[in-house]
């Protein structure tokens, strides 16, 4: 006999949601709704990637479902979730893109995690990366408030933007290249509809390597040897400086290969940047 899913209020809006959560439904933020088309491959990945406008993009990323490997892992991890959330609902979908859909700054990463992204349906968004990544946005002028705990918490981007390399939680963080090519064309279609974007802020070398294949696949021209990732790297692509900064994972914070200091010098690179080009 299948136990029906059971419904739990989410810790900031209350309602009800299962999890994961249907599209519609009430989350917050939620861009999905029940007939938005979903892809089931990579080619309605490429297909349902062109021609649509902002909003539509971030809707159809929400629901896709190109991916098996991860689509099982994502909504496994949502049902069993974690002791300390299981009195929440997870999100379990793909998330798409946030923040100010005219930002000159872009921030880039690898993939949501698992209990963070995958649990409150914002990227970077409900552990201690985002603790960190945040606070530093927060001080640099990015973000209004110094944490992003949960979808519907206030806090908002100022003239920035985020977005994963790939959209869904893969198993121990690392999806595999098929699945890193098929997730592509959802980026791509996305930096081509932000026409403001003047610096690109990619963490770690996953978002570094997938921000330098993005930019290239919207109209950059193509770099002459393949660049190589550093924390403070710059690169420019066309029209956009790309910047490097390790990413903000308790691994490298905990050992202070990324400082506070360090983190905050990239934002404040990537303001003096977006200036200049005003």
């Amino acid at each position: 006999m299948t136990v029906p899913p059971v419904a739990l209020p989410h810790p900031l809006v209350g309602g009800a949601f299962t999890s994961p959560v249907a599209p519609g439904t009430g989350w917050p933020d939620d861009p999905g709704a029940p007939d938005t088309p979903v892809a089931r491959d990579a080619d309605d990945v490429r297909r349902l990637a062109r021609d649509a406008r902002l909003a539509e993009l971030e809707a159809r990323v929400s629901v896709c479902s190109a991916c098996p490997r991860l689509v099982g892992w994502r909504e496994g991890v949502a049902v069993e979730k974690r002791a300390s959330f299981a009195d929440q609902p997870y999100w379990g979908r793909p998330i798409p893109g946030w923040g100010d859909p005219e930002a000159s700054l872009l921030v880039v990463g690898l993939a949501p995690a698992a209990n963070g992204g995958n649990r409150t349906g914002r990227i970077f968004t409900g552990d201690p990366s985002a603790d960190w990544l945040f606070a530093s946005l927060h001080r640099t002028g990015w973000a209004v408030q110094a944490t992003s705990e949960h979808a519907g918490d206030g806090q908002r981007l100022v003239d920035a933007r985020m977005v994963a390399t790939v959209r869904c939680a893969p198993p121990d963080n690392k999806p595999t290249t098929v699945e890193r090519d098929t997730c592509a064309p959802w980026i791509a279609a996305e930096l081509a509809l932000l026409p403001t974007v003047r610096v690109v802020v990619a963490l770690g070398s996953f978002g570094w390597d997938g921000a330098v294949r993005s930019l290239v696949a919207a109209g950059a021209p193509a770099p002459a040897r393949k660049p190589r990732f550093g924390h403070g790297a710059e690169l420019r692509l066309g029209d956009v400086t790309l910047l490097g900064c390790y990413h903000p994972s308790p691994h490298n914070t905990y050992t202070r290969r990324l400082t506070r200091e360090m983190t905050d010098e990239v934002f404040e690179r990537a303001r003096a940047l977006t200036e200049s080009t005003v």
